[in-house]
């Protein structure tokens, strides 16, 4: 974060349907560099803002329009019309003190505790910590669907140890790190997003991970290589889409984390994808609308 005087934040703020709320967190991150604020949900709606660095007028104007049709393309694929947009200009040293008040280490699973730079945490037996900086990152991991996947890989861990994972489409690289910290010897992130890759690289060496933890942009279909356990939290149409590269991707008693997955409609639907390509239904974790999927060979 830099301290020059001239520097300035543009928060922007937008109403956000729960639904896309992950995922528009996550977008606000890659474009930013930067923090993420949620407001809590209430009534299906949460505000969502998004800081930008700008230093000129002209630099100011650009930040809304770059995000603009970004926003449109993802809520038109949940169906909805693009959020409008409040802007507010921020000081360098008002950004620094208008969101880290939120952020505090908290347990994401049992034993694994996420905590921002800013603040000291002495683990306890047992425990096991993620530096992640809403600062450097988006999604650390506050959301259900983030939660619901990591729990379902811990249990994995806790039955017959996987040596080999591939996280596909691994954001802030959350899923690959706390893989790794729950005995991994090798995590394979993809994700087709070159900013999200370089923000989980970032987290990775952040975490001292980074001999552990391979991070690229490469495709899915161009992994020439088989996983003990594959995880994916992302839209229930692209966990569809994937399905068949996941399953090839598979050792025979490998098995699948999916998240990102509504329940009801798009839980059964995936269920019955996979299904058809010989996975069957092993464990699944819900909280609030989310369901995560646990499912093997």
């Amino acid at each position: 974060m830099s301290t020059c005087s001239q520097i300035q934040w543009l928060k922007i703020s937008f109403p956000c349907p729960e639904i896309v709320l992950e995922a528009a967190g996550d977008l606000l991150g890659v474009l930013s560099g930067s923090a993420v604020e949620q407001s809590p949900v209430k009534d299906g709606l949460s505000t969502v803002s998004g800081f930008f660095q700008f230093s000129s007028e002209e630099e100011q104007e650009e930040i809304p329009k770059r995000l603009e049709p970004e926003l449109a393309e993802l809520f038109a694929a949940y169906n909805l019309p693009s959020p409008p947009l409040a802007c507010a200009v921020l000081a360098d040293e008002d950004w620094a003190t208008s969101w880290q008040q939120f952020f505090t280490p908290f347990a994401i699973v049992p034993g694994l505790i996420i905590k921002p730079s800013w603040e000291n945490y002495t683990a306890q037996h047992g425990e096991q910590v993620l530096e992640i900086d809403p600062g450097m990152a988006f999604g650390t991991g506050q959301h259900a669907s983030t939660k619901l996947a990591l729990s379902l890989i811990q249990s994995c861990f806790q039955t017959h140890r996987p040596e080999k994972i591939l996280d596909v489409g691994t954001g802030t690289g959350i899923l690959a790190m706390a893989a790794a910290l729950f005995g991994a010897k090798r995590v394979i992130a993809v994700d087709n997003d070159p900013e999200a890759v370089q923000v989980a690289e970032e987290n990775i060496a952040c975490n001292n991970l980074s001999e552990m933890i391979a991070v690229s942009v490469t495709a899915l279909a161009e992994i020439n290589d088989n996983f003990d356990l594959i995880c994916a939290n992302i839209l229930h149409d692209v966990l569809v889409e994937m399905a068949p590269d996941i399953s090839q991707r598979l050792t025979d008693n490998g098995r699948v984390v999916l998240a990102g997955i509504l329940q009801g409609e798009q839980e059964e639907n995936i269920i019955q994808v996979y299904s058809r390509l010989g996975l069957s239904l092993r464990q699944k974790a819900y909280e609030e609308e989310w369901v995560a999927l646990l499912l093997s060979r």
